[in-house]
């Protein structure tokens, strides 16, 4: 045994299913050696989307994914997926290969020091010099991935490495990192103090975000919010906490997000915000959201309580077992007066729009698709008005609702689709992005063909950079700089038939029901483009 050979040995031992890649001599050694196991592999198109794929199916599946690039620009191009993992706490691990170990630092052909270049924007990392550390670092790399808060672990193997014997292989049973002890169980005091807090609040809310999803604690929070009645909103991480149209779900929150769902996070007495980030895009002045009011800020990752507003009462654990320890205390609290008013609040501050008939109305156009989607379905943003359009009008039903958040990365949801489509063949996928962050990743259909995943994908088609074009609407009063794409978007249904793929064109709402019920019959690939008004705006 090789150390190639320990590598796929220890992926075997995590019971990973699948590695999304792209090959280089540096890297050679591992997928020749791979070729002897079950572990199946997906040759992405850029390295980046093989990070977004891994996103994918972590997200879906829960468990830790895993990518495998060469050294030099294979790494370098894996840093944009490793950014967005890191930023939205996906549980990766991102396996690069290296010039031999006695070469490092001499500048030779494709050596880049990739642990280096990506310290700040991964959890942790790894350059083996040792073949004998394999198993070790290999098991240290899924655990730290997959607990705590959850993120990318880079491991960088040199090439001689990998052609290097093992003498015994053994596969550690249990990881003792002595610098790594993750908080899972809440403090018991601190549990009480919030109790008593819900039981004085007349107007408490609890704002979600993803780290609800990462710790699997949705049934938990739904379970707890009923019980107790007390009323949720979300971040845009946290979409798909609550069903939609669950009656105690009241909206996203943010500069973005629904008007009303701002108001009663604002107007609450206490506010409860559990695995989110106090960050700008939920909440763009935090000093704000304290006054008048309690903040409890329950995240498993300590540092992220108090970095930009110190609350009332800082709570360090797991939310599944968080929600769980708190539903086992016996209290009681009335808060009816205060969801009648936010009740009031859902029917009055809807947002009006005036679609131009003309085109398909991006807002209406979602929430139709939504209604004909299978309830558990999963659905990808990625980063643009769709975005936006997609987290306001999308319902979300039993299934997931994944998207870029912390980067806001152009370019994830056909990637991401793939790897969540691979995490779960029985669901349904629907990747929905513009015409701009397609074409960051609209090589991936190769992909998507020759490895036989099914996937739907919308295209939003306004021939616009449409999110920038709005801010310079109303930052530079209608001044655009290199945001009109119209001349060098390529024809999709011409580049659809490139590549065997069916598809379909909505030109406006009049036959949209009939031509999202074709769309998604059947279990297949499948491409429609929306012709959406230039200038529609989110808001």
């Amino acid at each position: 045994m090789v150390g190639a050979d320990a590598m796929v040995k220890c992926l075997e031992n995590e019971n990973v299913s699948t590695v999304y890649g792209y090959p280089g001599v540096a890297i050679c050694p591992f997928y020749n050696s791979i070729l002897n196991s079950e572990i199946q592999t997906i040759l992405v198109r850029t390295e980046q989307n093989a990070a977004h794929a891994a996103s994918g199916e972590a997200r879906v599946t829960g468990k830790v994914g895993v990518c495998a690039v060469t050294s030099g620009p294979g790494a370098t191009n894996l840093i944009t997926g490793i950014a967005t993992a890191f930023a939205d706490s996906i549980p990766l691990v991102c396996i690069t290969g290296q010039v031999n170990s006695e070469q490092i630092g001499s500048d030779v052909f494709q050596e880049v020091d990739i642990t280096g270049a990506v310290e700040s924007i991964i959890k942790y990392s790894y350059i083996i010099k040792n073949v004998e550390d394999i198993p070790r670092v290999f098991k240290e790399a899924f655990y730290i991935a997959n607990s705590g808060r959850k993120g990318p672990v880079l491991i960088d193997v040199p090439i001689d490495i990998q052609n290097t014997a093992l003498k015994n292989f053994k596969y550690p049973e249990e990881v003792n990192i002595r610098a790594y002890k993750p908080t899972v169980k809440g403090h018991a005091v601190q549990i009480k103090k919030v109790i008593k807090e819900i039981e004085k609040a007349k107007r408490p809310i609890i704002c979600a975000g993803g780290g609800v999803h990462l710790s699997n604690a949705v049934p938990e929070l739904r379970e707890f919010a009923h019980k107790y009645r007390i009323p949720v909103v979300s971040t845009m991480m946290g979409i798909g906490v609550m069903p939609t149209q669950d009656p105690m779900y009241f909206g996203m929150v943010g500069n973005n997000g629904k008007a009303y769902a701002n108001r009663a996070m604002n107007e609450s007495d206490l506010l409860i915000m559990v695995g989110a980030r106090v960050a700008d895009r939920a909440i763009s002045q935090p000093d704000l959201i304290i006054t008048n009011k309690s903040l409890v800020h329950i995240d498993v990752d300590p540092a992220e309580i108090g970095k930009n507003v110190g609350p009332t009462i800082p709570l360090v654990g797991d939310a599944k077992h968080i929600f769980e320890d708190m539903a086992s205390q016996e209290f009681e609290c009335e808060h009816e007066n205060w969801i009648h008013t936010l009740e009031e609040y859902r029917e009055i501050m809807v947002q009006k729009r005036n679609p131009n008939p003309d085109y398909v109305d991006p807002a209406a156009f979602i929430t139709m698709l939504s209604d004909e989607m299978k309830s558990d379905a999963i659905y990808v943003a990625d980063v643009g008005q769709n975005q936006i359009w997609s987290c306001n009008y999308h319902v979300v039903k039993d299934g997931r609702f994944l998207t870029s958040g912390g980067m806001g990365t152009m370019g994830y949801s056909i990637p991401a689709a793939m790897g969540a489509k691979r995490g779960n063949m029985k669901k349904q996928v629907v990747a929905v992005c513009g015409d701009g962050s397609f074409q960051m990743s609209m090589m991936e259909l190769a992909t998507i063909m020759q490895h036989h995943i099914p996937v739907k994908i919308i295209v939003l088609k306004n021939n616009y950079l449409g999110m920038v074009r709005e801010f310079q609407h109303y930052t530079y009063k209608d001044r655009y700089s290199v945001v009109d794409i119209k001349d060098g978007t390529p024809n999709l249904e011409k580049l659809a038939a490139a590549y065997d793929i069916p598809f379909l064109r909505v030109e406006n709402m009049s036959h949209a029901l009939e031509k999202i019920k074709e769309f998604l019959k059947e279990d297949n690939t499948m491409l429609m483009e929306c012709l959406v008004d230039p200038m529609d705006l989110v808001k």
